[in-house]
């Protein structure tokens, strides 16, 4: 199995005038990407709109950034559903399509136990030999997994590694504390915090704008650089406050265009910036340099 490290891009998904799935543009976006020395990445999260999205869709993204990555670094894909068993059929899509893991928030609708969330995520282990990313995001599914719940998880025999997206910074030292060390943190949230209290990763939203710089964050945390990496940290933040809260679909989408990988607006019902909002991501990507450098 794939050892998950350093900070993985939460991908946005490109979309054509239409509306479509633009894949040139996807194809050209991970080709970036990957180039820009990011760590692995992560396509249908939330920040790929994975909840509007056919299924046919879906397929289409994840095959395509697993065949253009190519090996190069890790591909996570979103597999989330409310229903277990199409959170488990999509994890096998994903598995028999080359996916290095899959990320899977639980059921969002229906308020599960802890019994029934250990179910959900030993059924689809049990559906597939790859590891599963658990994703807590309980300010979007009404589903808390806290430090103790997630080392129950850990039991299970995939569930290897936690999106962990709270500002309770210190839930990744209990969960590595709790489950022995079996559960791998990611950071969902505070990327600089999560590595200084143990983080293996950053499953980050920012790096869809600065691949480069995010994850010389991870390099000079592992390096013990810590300073240095606070200070990249600081000086990047008003990027990652500006792609956080409600408008982190969006506001990601602005700013790749201002930086000229235009990626079309988000699909409803989300709307796309305004005015005011896209001068406001010019301005950042004017302020910090970012640029795409398309590889040769």
């Amino acid at each position: 199995m794939t050892d998950f490290r350093g900070t993985y891009t939460i991908m946005v998904t490109p979309f054509d005038a239409e509306g479509a799935v633009d894949v040139p543009a996807l194809e050209r976006y991970v080709d970036w990407q990957i180039a820009s020395g990011i760590h692995g990445l992560i396509p249908l999260g939330s920040t790929g709109e994975f909840l509007s999205m056919t299924d046919d869709e879906i397929e289409l993204v994840a095959e395509t950034v697993i065949d253009r990555a190519a090996g190069r670094v890790p591909v996570i894909i979103g597999t989330t559903a409310e229903d277990t068993r199409v959170a488990a059929r999509k994890s096998r899509m994903a598995e028999s399509l080359g996916a290095d893991g899959v990320m899977v928030l639980p059921p969002f609708y229906c308020t599960p136990t802890e019994d029934e969330l250990y179910q959900h995520y030993k059924t689809i282990s049990d559906a597939i030999g790859i590891p599963i990313m658990v994703y807590n995001n309980p300010a979007v599914t009404n589903v808390d997994l806290k430090p103790k719940l997630v080392a129950r998880l850990s039991q299970i025999d995939n569930c290897r590694y936690i999106k962990e997206s709270t500002l309770e910074v210190t839930r990744v030292r209990d969960i590595m504390r709790l489950s022995d060390g079996r559960m791998n943190v990611f950071g969902g949230i505070m990327g600089f915090e999560s590595y200084v209290e143990g983080a293996v990763g950053w499953a980050a939203v920012p790096s869809n704008g600065a691949p480069a710089e995010m994850a010389r964050l991870y390099d000079l945390v592992m390096a013990g650089e810590l300073a240095q990496a606070r200070d990249l940290s600081f000086k990047y933040f008003p990027m990652i406050d500006f792609v956080a809260g409600q408008q982190y679909v969006a506001g990601t989408k602005a700013m790749l265009t201002a930086m000229g990988m235009p990626v079309g607006g988000p699909r409803p019902p989300r709307l796309p910036m305004g005015p005011e909002g896209i001068a406001a991501a010019q301005r950042l990507v004017d302020e910090l340099g970012l640029k795409i450098v398309q590889p040769a």
